[in-house]
């Protein structure tokens, strides 16, 4: 019997798909059982801001040799944290002059000393790519952008291939700020495969578009890569994380001293402290809509129940409240109900930060850091 030769392509396509899908699925499948894996050593973190990243002014040497040391590292492990998050700006890493990897030695070594220095001492790394706003910017309209940084992440995830794959991790982008969810997920896919095409043994960390909130999380659907952990933020109410701050919502900058759980009687100065009405009236909503450790664990339950519906590991990278504003009290009332709300729902977090504005040590550089026992304790680790 004679068969056309598209025919015999057709049956040929068929028959590979059926073995090569069984094959894909069986190493999706190992992914997966890896990522749960390795979930567990991001149980208790803390990110170390302000650092590699977040400092546009002075990425020298002299800062960052000061900025956070071997000691801190040493201190870290001490409180019982496992892992920590390490924010990169692409920008001083891509800065000339570049070495044949196409990467700025100078910064790139002093990014290495650094990640050794906390694998030795026991800790798991998160490798964050943390850019300045301008740069996300430039990923909502520019395929030249995302080519971009797909080559660096290329790079850098081959320079870091020999690391433990146990212990460090690459997470793609902090809070991509890409408004389109379907833009994101396409970048978000080519970033990942790029990341495994040069680091095939290693966990990539991954989040839905904007702010990696809760909502992001849910709006996203998982990648075809097994081994991956996702990730989200959580600030909420950003009414009381982020009192007294100069940046988001103009109006933060008037309040102080902000109660949590909130009651009427207790909002009465508080609300006084805002001059217009409109942001009045989202202050008082914050006590209105009674947030309370029910209303942290019924919302970080959403997160979990993606995760379950999904079969992937999540953790929470990011969660933490503004200190220099805030009443110490309330705030480690919030930082208590977060933390057992996402261990209630076997999720591991990651505290903001270690010795910012949201810290839980206070420093000053070259100077031992002091540590906030209320916050430890908050965290449910030892002093």
């Amino acid at each position: 019997m004679h068969i056309p030769k598209s025919h015999l392509a057709a049956l040929l396509a068929l028959a590979l798909s059926a073995v090569v899908t069984p094959l894909a699925a069986q190493d999706q499948a190992a992914g997966v059982q890896t990522a749960f894996a390795r979930a567990q050593h991001l149980r208790h973190g803390i990110n170390a801001s302000e650092w590699f990243a977040q400092s546009a002014s002075d990425y020298s040497a002299a800062r960052t040799n000061r900025y956070t040391d071997a000691s801190d590292f040493a201190l870290i492990a001490h409180l019982g944290f496992d892992h920590v998050r390490l924010s990169i700006d692409p920008v001083p890493l891509e800065a000339w002059p570049r070495g044949k990897d196409g990467m700025n030695a100078e910064f790139l070594g002093r990014l290495d000393k650094a990640v050794d220095a906390m694998l030795t001492d026991g800790l798991a790394v998160l490798v964050d790519i943390h850019p300045e706003d301008s740069y996300k910017q430039q990923l909502i309209s520019s395929d030249y952008a995302v080519d971009r940084l797909t080559m660096l992440w290329r790079r850098l995830a081959a320079h870091y291939a020999d690391r433990n794959p146990d212990r460090l991790f690459f997470e793609i982008l902090n809070e991509p700020e890409v408004h389109d969810p379907y833009r994101w997920a396409g970048i978000q896919a080519r970033l990942a495969a790029a990341i495994r095409e040069s680091a095939p043994r290693h966990t990539i960390i991954a989040a839905g578009p904007n702010y990696s909130d809760i909502a992001d999380l849910l709006a996203i659907h998982p990648l075809a890569d097994g081994n991956v952990i996702y990730n989200f933020h959580f600030y909420d109410p950003h009414e009381f994380t982020h009192q007294g701050a100069g940046w988001g919502e103009s109006w933060w900058s008037y309040t102080h001293n902000i109660p949590y759980p909130a009651t009427e009687a207790s909002m009465a100065e508080a609300l006084k402290q805002v001059p217009d009405p409109a942001s009045r009236f989202k202050l008082k909503n914050y006590w209105l809509d009674h947030w309370d450790a029910r209303h942290i664990r019924l919302q970080i339950d959403e997160a979990a129940a993606w995760g379950q519906a999904n079969h992937v590991p999540l953790t929470c990278n990011e969660f933490g409240a503004y200190r220099d504003f805030s009443d110490p009290q309330a705030r480690m009332n919030w930082i208590h109900d977060v933390r057992t709300a996402l261990e209630a729902d076997g999720i591991g977090w990651t505290m903001w930060d270690y010795r910012g504005g949201f810290g839980v040590v206070w420093k000053e550089d070259g100077q031992p850091a002091k540590v906030d026992e209320k916050v430890v304790e908050a965290l449910g680790l030892k002093k």
